[in-house]
């Protein structure tokens, strides 16, 4: 396995003492290079004749390998470390968002209009006609984030609590990105029933739900009882998201190599909610040649342990991964780590696609197969071409919002694909730019857009 690079979700800021000196900043850098660090900003803190005092901000590509450099840095002669402190840690500690008023209070006045008594004609207002709810509250603009934790990243079930950093941050990406006011649920439930019936009974002050981290077969159940229940948008954004930038990037890969979705023999590792959607707007998308692999190898109609949406997916072929890939000129990684091998990539078509989306580690490291293949994907931000979520579910819910739209239907997916592959500009694309950067200020309002045309042009949306 290829060493990972180091990036900064292990990055430390370690405060040293070192002689005024010349030589002793270079002696310093020389020692973390030599451990693999890999040095950002670094800050004079206090100056004396005899003395320095530095931070030195460092990329590791592990806590293991955070540890390695400063055991390196404290080797040195001369040089104290006086603290180590983890970036991300820090940048965790209190929570990553927090509740802020939108209008001033100087005066009993305000305060009258604000909350009582006043308040109390707005509260008659809604009830006399229940749709001024989206003009008069928080309610068009704010979508819960619903998990129960048993899906966390590729932790696992971590539960409620070590799910609520993910969901806070998600939080951060839909205001960041589209404005729109996001807010946490972690359920401390994990039987479909209640979570059904709980996201039912918070729904009123909601726009939308994005549904989070919540484990395969379930997933699909929920959100599919959700979507009937409810009226308004229900997004299951590990399902959803992913085939949606899945596919966008795929479409200009496609052109790179001159290969149409029709005809191309696609292989996807990985049978569960990512997996299963990506496969199914794939098929939606005009892909017939479709291969799908768990971890038992290939959905055969053969096999009698397959849910009911692998059976849908389930093919005459059977075999391992390895047989699978044979020939094949896409492979479509949301797996495990490593489970790629050179040779099975060098068994492929000729110019193969090769999305390895499996985070942190790849199922493939792209360093192994760069020469062999057309292009390259991974889900991570320091290679090229990163199948980021974040390209879409800003703007499907911005769109599905604006627009008011009363459920999510295959064609806003689409629609939201195209439009992602279209911020690539035929003479800027190539095998390492097939999808836009996630802070490219275009790719909100052009999802939004599309994503708008296509919830009228289904009857979905009521503004």
């Amino acid at each position: 396995m290829v060493s990972l690079t180091p990036n900064p979700s292990f990055s430390l800021t370690v405060r040293v003492e070192l002689p005024n000196q010349v030589g002793q900043l270079a002696a310093l850098t020389r020692s973390i290079g030599e451990a693999g660090g890999n040095i950002g900003q670094i800050d004079l803190i206090e100056q004396t004749m005899k003395w320095l005092v530095r931070d030195i901000t460092i990329d590791a590509s592990s806590t293991e390998h955070a540890e390695t450099i400063v055991a390196a840095i404290k080797a040195l002669d001369d040089i104290r470390v006086m603290s180590v402190s983890d970036r991300t840690f820090n940048l965790h500690r209190g929570g990553k968002i927090s509740v802020t008023s939108k209008l001033p209070l100087h005066n009993q006045g305000d305060l009258a209009m604000a909350y009582t008594p006043g308040v109390g004609r707005i509260c008659t207002a809604i009830a006399e006609k229940p749709e001024e709810v989206y003009n008069l509250t928080i309610k068009s603009n704010t979508v819960a984030i619903v998990t129960d934790g048993s899906a966390v990243l590729g932790l696992g079930n971590l539960g409620p609590g070590g799910a609520l950093p993910v969901m806070e941050g998600k939080a951060m990406l839909f205001k960041e990105f589209a404005g729109i006011d996001a807010f946490p649920i972690c359920l401390a439930t994990q039987d479909t029933d209640q979570i059904v019936e709980t996201v039912k009974n918070i729904a009123p002050v909601f726009g939308g739900v994005n549904l989070e981290d919540i484990s395969a077969p379930r997933c699909f159940e929920i959100e599919a009882r959700l979507q009937r229940e409810l009226d308004i948008p229900i997004f299951h954004d590990d399902q959803h998201g992913t085939a949606i930038v899945t596919l966008a990037a795929l479409y200009n890969a496609l052109k790179l190599v001159k290969k149409s979705m029709e005809d191309v023999q696609i292989v996807i590792n990985g049978a569960g909610a990512a997996g299963v959607a990506i496969a199914q707007l794939l098929q939606k998308a005009g892909a017939s040649k479709i291969c799908m692999c768990d971890s038992r190898g290939i959905l055969s109609t053969d096999r009698t342990d397959l849910t009911s949406q692998k059976r849908s997916l389930a093919i005459a072929k059977s075999g391992t991964l390895k047989d699978a890939m044979e020939s094949a000129d896409v492979f479509l990684g949301v797996s495990a780590p490593g489970v790629v091998t050179p040779a099975m990539v060098k068994s492929m078509a000729a110019n193969p696609i090769v999305f390895a989306m499996a985070n942190p580690v790849p199922e493939i490291q792209p360093e192994l197969v760069m020469d062999e293949v057309a292009v390259m994907a991974t889900g991570r931000s320091d290679y090229a071409n990163q199948i980021n979520n974040v390209l879409a579910f800003p703007g499907i819910f911005r769109g599905a919002l604006d627009c008011r739209a009363a459920t999510m239907t295959a064609s806003m997916f689409l629609e939201a694909a195209g439009a992602i592959a279209s911020l690539i500009n035929p003479v800027d694309l190539d095998r390492e730019h097939i999808v836009p950067s996630v802070f490219d200020s275009r790719v909100v309002p052009t999802v939004s857009a599309a994503v708008q045309r296509a919830a009228r042009q289904d009857g979905v949306a009521s503004s």
